[in-house]
């Protein structure tokens, strides 16, 4: 028997009210400024803040935003790292009824034009550090404003030649404060999360409020061991990971839990802050498990009051969980979601029935089936590979201006996942192989042909294939192989820094391998995985 607490018996309110959403989003920071009023709600340093003055100050951001002209179901770039003000600032936009454009602050500036583009971004939040990136930029967009945050101890002042580009502290000067109270939680958009894909083209999942409130309930369903006003969720994932944002920035105001934003991540500030803060619950990575399982001292820690390590973005290897949980007594569980998920749609149970190598169960409210990988029609029995989809409230309205995108992966309200795995006669699921052919390396997505898409743009280039290699600490990391131009020769180095010129420095090949010719079916397309089965059993794992 697996557990019922989730799977089957799961309270029935919760169980409608994940069914059928009919509050927005931001309808949960009323609810625990009501009840968990005295509690801590985000810190950062000597800046804290409880519910109820939470609840107050992200009303009073939300209605400088639409005194400085935002309107309904804008969109919002958030172009920072883990900290307060990233906090603040989504759900100071869900408030304002707009929507959040969550921007990894790794991106390049090509990478980012894009997504404020794409996005159609009216405001961007960022800071001094960030700022000359989106300054680059800002004349090829439609962005109008830019609330800068101050992060630098320099005593550096904004540019005076142009007005678009603001103070945050524009934002937080006292005012009635705003809550838009016209939304339909069931077709207004909360959130933009971008995706790559492997045509190379960014998709921008749209996520009602109903997606969001619905995932965080079900993560509540799911992660019962944690209780009502007793958690400390440190944020060490990225916040523009949706996987992130759901799971320390959604989750933890469910609960009335603290927020606990790190902005840059080492081992040792992770071991600390859980040392010193008392942090309950983590979600992670397995490159954050193994960069602080590598740490000599660990045990000189003192990490006991961990109660969950929720895992996700990559399988976590049964010696590391194993050693994780021994040193820590917490429980550690895995799952499985997707950005077009908000994200979450399997977890493992977290106190028993746990099966190493598995996603676990649909969490509730969710249904899975494995369907033939050609036409996506035919369900397949148990132990059959398939390729994984799924149905829910969690499930995306589509991708932003993309009908025909859309048309593919959403089909009678089941949404095709691209991954490819099958079920065993007890329900868990499994994912054997990536229909994407996405690289994963420290929690990162990375899309080969995104990464190829840069080579190509090198004059010397005539073909390039990016796969992932296996890697000990970040589990994956990509690799190059490149056909020159005939005649020419390209330099290693040259071309790894044209590339980490027009690229975020984790999409950047470790090593390019040049080639007369790559390798072929019988139609010209390149074959992938045999490079990438070359590549692994030449070289087993790159430290």
């Amino acid at each position: 028997m697996v557990e019922k607490s989730w799977l089957n018996s799961y309270d029935s309110v919760v169980a409608h009210e994940i069914s059928a959403v009919t509050e927005p989003l931001h309808s949960f920071i009323a609810l625990s400024a009501a009840v968990y009023g005295n509690k801590t709600a985000l810190k950062q340093g000597d800046f804290c803040l409880n519910y109820r003055e939470f609840d107050r100050y992200t009303s009073v951001i939300a209605g400088n935003l639409r005194i400085n002209g935002l309107e309904r179901q804008n969109r919002v770039a958030v172009f920072l790292p883990n900290c307060a003000e990233t906090v603040l600032s989504f759900w100071s936009i869900i408030k304002a009824g707009a929507i959040g454009v969550m921007t990894n602050p790794l991106y390049s500036e090509n990478e980012l034009s894009h997504q404020l583009n794409d996005s159609g971004a009216r405001f961007v939040i960022t800071n001094d550090l960030l700022l000359p990136r989106v300054a680059a930029v800002l004349d090829m967009t439609r962005v109008e404003r830019v609330f800068v945050v101050k992060a630098s101890d320099n005593d550096t002042s904004l540019p005076a030649d142009n007005a678009k580009i603001v103070p945050w502290q524009r934002l937080t000067e006292e005012n009635h404060g705003y809550v838009c109270t016209d939304i339909d939680p069931c077709q207004d958009i909360a959130l933009l999360q971008y995706t790559g894909g492997t045509t190379g083209i960014s998709r921008g999942c749209m996520l009602t409020h109903a997606n969001l409130y619905a995932n965080a309930r079900q993560c509540q369903q799911v992660f019962h061991v944690l209780k009502p006003e007793q958690e400390v969720f440190v944020g060490v994932l990225p916040y523009f990971h949706i996987y992130g944002l759901t799971v320390t920035m959604i989750l933890p105001v469910v609960l009335g839990g603290a927020m606990l934003p790190l902005p840059r991540f080492t081992p040792r500030a992770l071991l600390n802050m859980i040392q010193n803060e008392k942090i309950t619950c983590m979600a992670s990575a397995p490159s954050i498990f193994s960069a602080c399982l590598s740490q000599k001292d660990i045990d000189s820690f003192d990490l006991s009051s961990l109660k969950l390590i929720i895992s996700g973005s990559a399988p976590l290897p049964v010696a590391q969980m194993e050693l994780f949980e021994n040193k820590t007594g917490a429980k550690i569980t895995e799952g499985y979601g997707l950005s077009e998920t908000s994200p979450v749609t399997h977890f493992n149970p977290i106190i028993k029935n746990r099966k190493a190598g598995s996603i676990g169960l649909p969490v509730p409210s969710t249904e899975a089936r494995i369907v033939d990988v050609e036409y996506g029609v035919k369900e397949l029995g148990i132990g059959q590979h398939g390729e994984i989809v799924i149905r829910g409230p969690q499930v995306m309205k589509g991708y932003y201006q993309q009908p025909g995108q859309t048309e593919l992966s959403l089909r009678d309200g089941w949404l095709y996942t691209g991954d490819i795995g099958f079920r065993d006669e007890e329900g868990y699921f499994f994912v054997t192989d990536r229909k994407k052919d996405l690289i994963i390396s420290g929690g990162y997505n990375i899309y080969p042909r995104e990464v190829e898409e840069v080579l190509f743009k090198h004059p010397s280039v005539k073909e390039a294939v990016v796969v992932g290699a296996r890697h000990a600490t970040r589990g994956e990391v990509p690799r190059a192989f490149v056909v020159p131009v005939e005649g020419q020769t390209i330099d290693r180095n040259e071309l790894i820094d044209f590339c980490r010129k027009n690229m975020a420095n984790y999409k950047v090949p470790r090593d390019i391998k040049f080639r007369e010719t790559l390798p072929k079916s019988s139609i010209g397309k390149i074959l992938r995985r045999a490079l990438r089965d070359e590549l692994n059993q030449s070289s087993p794992s790159i430290d």
